[in-house]
């Protein structure tokens, strides 16, 4: 995601353009006055330094697309966040297991019936795989339906010589040279995307997509070691049969799950701008299966109401926007959704449990997914130290690996991908360590696509570099493709087998 040559640091602190009217409670250093805990709302946050802001030309413009987000419909409902907390807990306390994945940034274009199918059908059959290997429920969040703004290191990049603003994202700008500067009709067009996406999900999910009664694809051509293959093949009968003897006692009824998945969406608040105008404060759902005090920890307020992100069931803090004392820590602490946070090689323990108070003060169980993203070199030394930490506040999290960001590299030519290799090593160090501090890995973070792409090296394929050209196709970082996924869904279920 780096640009070319670096005009202005990106990330330098300053207030977002809400929080003008707040300089004068800035002291010299920079960091407002008042005290963190100050009373939230949806719009505090404009009152703290913020990174990753995206300047517009006309700024009336922002106001008229803000104003019409403002009007619009929730995308999800508090029914559906709530029914997601619940499942979180179970993940948190260790009786289910998270898989997260998707595209690395979103395009309007994939907001089609075939590429939203294909990533469906993917994290179906993953999830099966890790059910059959953990031999506990699997939670589903995609990175779909919003997951369009990506954070980047420069404002500009070179392009054929001449500086130009970086692409950001579908919902900023275009990738296209001639579209780089920020449009704010995109915030808009945004919403639309993903709630069609969301609309087409749904559809596909209560029209059977996800029914096991129908075949999957469990082609195995493609790995090239035999004995791999048969490791693979003996895991697809194992799965197989399982389903078929199911059927056979007339455990495969609607109630039993078999014919439809839960299916949540995700992306990066990054944005908060236009995350602020689809929170709303919205009734709290109690018939969810479960005591609404237990759900939620008992932080029903008077009016029974709370603040809901309708933008996605699931948001996240990214490593390059988690400061305690910033804008989008500010924002994310007064959500009711459940949140992830990134936890890079640069957190410090002391950080990292400062955080977790500021963002849970109540100690929901399994509000917070802590989405490690350390690197296969690095994980060793750092993820052990996170892990104590954690204990000893008395937080109750969900880990959460994601072996992408850590294990990005440049080929001679300048293309960007990730080897498999890699990415299997710092899942299996994940495992590892937390086995022998006394903790368990609660999920994976991918970033995938269910389709026929050349972008990450290695695995049963036997991709190399000279390979990656076959069929790029990612405007920001590589992803895992359909085979890479799901090898890597085998090798992880294999782990706990093992275990």
């Amino acid at each position: 995601m780096d640009g070319g040559s670096v005009k202005a640091p990106l990330d330098l602190p300053k207030l977002s353009h809400g929080g003008s009217a707040a300089m004068e409670n800035v002291v010299p250093d920079g960091h407002p006055s008042e005290p963190l805990v100050q009373e939230w709302t949806p719009s505090s946050w404009t009152t703290k330094p913020i990174k990753q802001d995206v300047l517009y030309q006309d700024r009336s413009a922002v106001e008229q697309a803000l104003k019409k987000l403002e009007r619009l419909p929730p995308i999800v409902t508090p029914m559906e966040i709530v029914k997601l907390k619940k499942n979180l807990r179970d993940v948190a306390l260790g009786k289910a297991f998270l898989l997260q994945g998707g595209d690395c940034a979103e395009l309007f274009d994939y907001c089609e019936e075939n590429a939203i199918e294909s990533k469906i059908k993917l994290l179906l059959q993953m999830s099966l795989v890790l059910i059959w290997g953990a031999n506990k429920p699997v939670v589903r969040i995609a990175r779909m339906a919003g997951q369009f703004a990506k954070p980047r290191s420069s404002p500009t990049e070179m392009h054929d010589g001449v500086e130009i603003p970086s692409f950001r994202g579908d919902n900023i700008n275009g990738y296209g040279p001639k579209d780089r500067t920020p449009d704010p009709s995109r915030l808009v067009s945004a919403y639309f995307h993903s709630a069609s996406t969301l609309n087409y999900i749904r559809a596909a999910l209560a029209s059977g997509i996800a029914d096991l009664h129908s075949p999957l694809d469990w082609g195995l051509g493609h790995v090239r070691d035999d004995d791999i293959k048969a490791k693979y093949q003996k895991i697809v009968e194992s799965i197989t049969d399982s389903l078929r003897f199911m059927r056979t006692v007339g455990a495969d009824s609607t109630a039993s799950g078999l014919e439809t998945v839960d299916l949540f969406t995700s992306h990066e608040g990054l944005l908060l701008e236009y995350e602020q105008r689809l929170t709303r404060r919205l009734k709290h759902p109690f018939k969810i299966g479960v005591d609404s005090t237990e759900a939620r920890d008992g932080s029903v307020e008077g009016d029974g109401k709370g603040w809901y992100n309708t933008s996605a069931h699931f948001l996240w803090i990214g490593d390059r926007t988690r400061q305690i004392d910033g804008a989008h820590v500010e924002y994310f602490r007064g959500l009711e959704n459940p949140i992830g946070i990134k936890v890079g090689p640069s957190m410090k323990n002391d950080e990292l449990v400062e955080l977790l108070n500021v963002v849970n003060s109540r100690r929901e169980i399994g509000k917070v997914t802590l989405i490690t993203r350390y690197g296969e070199g690095k994980i060793e030394s750092l993820l052990g130290g996170h892990i104590e930490a954690v204990k000893r506040s008395g937080h109750t999290v969900i880990w959460q690996c994601d072996p992408m960001h850590g294990n990005t590299r440049s080929t001679q030519t300048g293309i960007k991908t990730r080897q498999f290799s890699s990415i299997l090593s710092e899942v299996s160090s994940a495992l590892k360590i937390h086995r022998q501090h006394g903790s368990f890995l609660g999920g994976v973070h991918l970033e995938l696509t269910g389709e026929a792409v050349t972008e990450c090296v290695g695995g049963s394929e036997g991709l190399t570099d000279e390979d990656l050209s076959l069929n790029y196709t990612s405007y920001c970082d590589p992803r895992l493709n359909e085979k890479q996924a799901l090898e890597l869904a085998f090798l992880v279920a294999g782990h706990y087998r093992e275990a």
